[in-house]
């Protein structure tokens, strides 16, 4: 096997948002063992630098960054700093996003919906535009899009996190028309049940829903995935990683869904006691 195949991101310039836990990191570890410099770029700078030093101790080329996604200005001053720096940005992750508080759109609140679309669309959405406007310039570049099985079969009790996550699908389809003249490709991916830190949070509000305990909700969710088990964030990451590589380079405006064969959740909730 060649030196490409070995490290098919050899000396490319990376960036992983939300890439300090769960599946962003799993992918900005994938990242950096395909021989990328990467960049993980999260609010959480602590975390953010002590995983990334835990990555450099194992030879890997990743250092963390201070980035509110939510802030517009903040975003394009991060990706000019970058290119002055580096001079280029040839991969862009938009995986960072968060879930929302499990309720029925009848009784989600304004403050709710705002808080999931800032942080899961309009997020992704200012680091797109940004590193788009560099692309263009490059004529070359890659971009990725972390979506979810809900962006294609919503589940219920959880719609800003369902529209959100289908925004992302159209995202990524609208920008790889852009950007296709210039060489630059856009895909999503669409993970399905990873048992991180944050399906934790969801899983803990929708037993509580369906009154059972964790280990069923666990065992329910299992027994649904054709393969048989949840994922690991090296599955999702796995399949970012294919994307950016040189294998995928005729692929673009794709979504990739990474689920053991999961389709979505399509559980109705029954009735709610009436107050």
């Amino acid at each position: 096997m060649n030196q490409l195949e070995n490290r098919p991101l050899d000396g490319q310039i990376a960036v992983v948002t939300g890439g300090a836990q769960g599946l962003g990191l799993g992918i900005a570890r994938q990242l950096a063992c395909d021989g990328a410099s990467v960049v993980i770029a999260d609010r959480q700078e602590d975390k953010a630098r002590e995983e990334a030093a835990k990555l450099q101790g194992d030879d890997l080329t990743v250092r963390a960054v201070a980035l509110d996604i939510t802030d517009s200005a903040a975003v394009t001053s991060f990706f000019a700093e970058l290119v002055a720096e580096e001079e280029r940005v040839d991969i862009l992750i938009n995986n960072a996003g968060t879930g929302q508080q499990v309720a029925p759109i009848v009784e989600l609140e304004d403050a709710e919906w705002h808080r999931v679309m800032d942080v899961t669309l309009t997020g992704a959405f200012y680091c797109c535009r940004a590193v788009g406007r560099i692309m263009e310039e490059q004529e070359a570049g890659c971009i990725v899009n972390i979506s979810s099985i809900n962006g294609q079969n919503p589940a219920a009790l959880v719609a800003a996190y369902n529209v959100a996550k289908a925004g992302i699908i159209s995202l990524t389809r609208t920008l790889a028309l852009e950007l296709a003249a210039y060489g630059v490709r856009v895909n999503a991916v669409c993970p399905g049940p990873v048992y991180t830190e944050f399906n934790q949070r969801n899983m803990a509000q929708r037993r509580v829903t369906l009154g059972i305990s964790e280990e069923e909700m666990i065992e329910r969710i299992r027994t649904a995935i054709p393969l048989g088990r949840w994922g690991e964030p090296e599955d999702i990451a796995q399949g970012v990683a294919f994307l950016c590589s040189p294998a995928a380079s005729w692929i673009t405006g794709e979504v990739l869904r990474v689920s053991g064969g999961m389709e979505g959740v399509s559980a109705t909730p029954p009735k709610r006691p009436r107050q």
